[in-house]
């Protein structure tokens, strides 16, 4: 359960960082693209934190990235996702659990 905390706060730097690189490219400020890419940053260590094997750890993050992501434009965008995000959503959130619960017999 650590592991998703962990992943969802590299997901939050993520889209934060994204967002400053880009404040920092629409509005000319060099400074946020500096403070965008130390965010990015950190959210690479966060996100390689967990010792998860790489493709594991990469398929569960996409599904919880997808869902903070998505969080954060609902509250700070105010933007009602659409029905095809909806089932595109579910799909990476099931892919996202298979990754994760599937063991493999034998």
């Amino acid at each position: 359960m650590k592991e998703l905390v962990l992943l969802a706060f590299a997901a939050a730097l993520e889209c934060g960082g994204d967002a400053f690189i880009r404040a920092g490219i629409t509005g000319g400020k060099g400074w946020l693209l500096a403070f965008g890419a130390t965010v990015l940053f950190a959210y690479g260590m966060a996100v390689n934190l967990p010792k998860w094997d790489f493709s594991k750890l990469m398929g569960v993050y996409i599904a919880v990235f997808f869902v903070v992501s998505q969080a954060i434009a609902i509250v700070a965008f105010h933007e009602r996702p659409k029905a095809p995000l909806l089932v595109g959503g579910a799909l990476i959130v099931a892919g996202g659990l298979v990754i994760s619960l599937w063991r493999p017999a034998g």
